[in-house]
């Protein structure tokens, strides 16, 4: 996992609420078991018609959210199903953080866990950043994960709260693999200390 570092991005109005992860990254889209290249079946039922061509209603298909990489949405994102392909997919796409009054749970983990930020705010929080979005062309976001802080460039700011563990290893880039070679070792050492032994 890639460390968290702050960043200025440009602000996505995804204005629906209960996102689930079928909607997220449908279906046959899961036989993939690496994450690049998801990014492409991300909304996928939402980003195209049924002849395959781009639905120009859909705001990713917008050209002024093409380059968008903070993902702006209501209440219960990411509920549905637990697959972490949710996850690769938006970030594969290019988003790197998601702002939300709440998060699924199994989605906010798997996030957490593979360097995607997920953002509570509160609802009238984020109805002003919808607003915002829709009143100002290019309208970007500093996310600051060291602070925790969200600005704009207007003088607006909000705080939110990651648990301080899981902050740690956003900003050092520690998934589970890494946290355990952190004790690579004492892992070694304890190794050598009680040979198995095998019986044919």
């Amino acid at each position: 996992m890639q460390p968290f570092e702050s960043f200025t991005g440009l602000a996505v109005p995804l204005d629906r609420a209960n996102v689930d992860t079928d909607q997220i990254i449908p279906k046959q889209f899961l036989k993939a078991v690496v994450r690049g290249g998801l990014g492409k079946g991300l909304f996928f039922d939402w980003r195209f018609n049924p002849d395959g061509s781009p639905n120009p209603d859909f705001v990713l298909n917008r050209p002024r959210y093409a380059s968008g990489s903070v993902l702006v949405a209501r209440h219960n994102f990411g509920s549905g199903s637990s697959r972490e392909h949710a996850v690769w997919a938006l970030m594969d796409f290019g988003i790197k953080a998601v702002i939300a009054p709440s998060f699924a749970d199994i989605f906010r983990n798997n996030s957490m866990k593979n360097g995607l930020l997920p953002i509570v705010l509160t609802p009238d929080q984020v109805e002003a950043l919808l607003r915002a979005i829709a009143k100002y062309e290019g309208y970007h976001l500093q996310i600051d994960l060291e602070g925790q802080t969200v600005t704009d460039d207007f003088g607006w700011s909000a705080n939110f709260e990651i648990e301080p563990f899981q902050r740690k290893c956003l900003l050092e880039g520690l998934d589970d693999i890494a946290l355990t070679l952190v004790h690579e070792k004492d892992i070694a050492r304890f190794e050598a200390g009680h040979p198995i032994s095998y019986r044919p």
